[in-house]
């Protein structure tokens, strides 16, 4: 990643600069009810954030994990078009600009549009896009609409919707992936590590499709998923860095957190999705390293990799959930 391009520690910076005056109790309240609409499964259709102490809350509370995760997709949608690059970028629903400044960082110079229907959550993401001093965010377009089936958009090269379809409606969630499939050449989908955020994945992968996209990541085709419904569901982790303000906002010791997340990346444009996918975390055991897969055959199996498989076992032994097995210089072991 080019160095001048926004990390995760620019992004802390930027909250603990903006959010210094904000009473610890008044934010730990705001981080109580988001908690609560965050694990909720009741649809609104009203701005979740509404007001300044609920937007900074919200930005100390979520916006680092949400930025990992969406990270974490870009990096798969990298991995599978390594030569493309947006020029053009609508975030809805972005809020504060979690996924804009993952976009930053994972392409120079894209012209980014968020669009969300809490003036105040646009309002601090301007401020923090205007002391990020990337020329990227600091030029985005932060625009009220409201995230809704008349949502319209011009054509554009990438869409993210993060951790938005469980705010709404099932209406109104076909409806939203339906318009960012008809606009855009690509689009990520990211939503909460649950079963039921897996679930609203699902639904969008399944009408990407309907609209003649292709799956480019996690998975390894576009077929059906092959994990039946209510058995088990499809998520990823990334490690958060905690600063201090975070810490104190979320009542937190650890210097760091994982973000589970569900997500899906689709595209109109050829991509080389991995092999296979590792979907848990790789068990280490004495001489073996179990790797628990989903495959371009629909299949999901378990690959056991043995100290004879010399190379390909020190490579298993360093696989991290999520990644693309086997690596992409190596050939999969015998009888896989």
């Amino acid at each position: 990643m080019n160095a001048t391009l926004p990390t995760a520690e620019a992004l802390r910076a930027a909250l603990a600069g903006l959010l210094d005056g904000l009473p610890p109790k008044q934010a730990a309240q705001a981080v109580d009810r988001l908690i609560a609409n965050y694990r909720g499964t009741t649809p609104t259709d009203a701005p979740v954030l509404r007001d300044r102490s609920d937007v900074a809350a919200y930005a100390a509370y979520r916006m680092p994990a949400t930025f990992e995760a969406v990270r974490s997709a870009l990096a798969a949608l990298q991995e599978a078009a390594p030569d493309w690059a947006p020029a053009t970028h609508t975030d809805i629903g972005g809020g504060t600009g979690a996924a804009s400044w993952a976009v930053a960082g994972a392409w120079e110079g894209p012209r980014t549009t968020v669009l969300d229907w809490a003036e105040p959550a646009l309002a601090l993401g301007r401020e923090l896009a205007e002391v990020s001093g990337i020329p990227a965010l600091r030029a985005a377009e932060w625009r009220r609409a409201r995230i809704g089936a008349g949502l319209e958009l011009a054509p554009v090269d990438l869409v993210t919707v993060s951790y938005v379809l469980k705010e709404l409606t099932a209406d109104v969630r076909s409806a939203l992936v339906d318009t960012a499939a008809a606009a855009a050449r690509a689009v990520v989908v990211v939503e909460p590590g649950t079963p039921d955020g897996y679930a609203r994945i699902i639904e969008a992968r399944d009408r990407l499709i309907a609209a003649g996209l292709k799956v480019a990541a996690p998975c390894p085709h576009s077929d059906a998923c092959p994990i039946e419904p209510g058995t088990d569901w499809c998520h990823f982790s990334a490690r958060v860095s905690r600063s201090s303000l975070h810490r104190q906002v979320k009542g937190g010791s650890l210097p760091y957190e994982d973000e589970k997340f569900s997500y899906v990346v689709a595209t109109r444009f050829d991509t080389e999705p991995v092999r296979a996918r590792v979907t848990r975390k790789p068990q280490i055991r004495k001489g073996q390293v179990l790797l628990d897969l989903c495959t371009r055959d629909e299949a999901l199996r378990r690959s056991t990799v043995t100290k004879r498989h010399g190379e390909l076992y020190r490579a298993a032994r360093d696989t991290a959930w999520g990644d693309e097995w086997p690596p992409p210089h190596l050939p999969s072991p015998s009888g896989d």
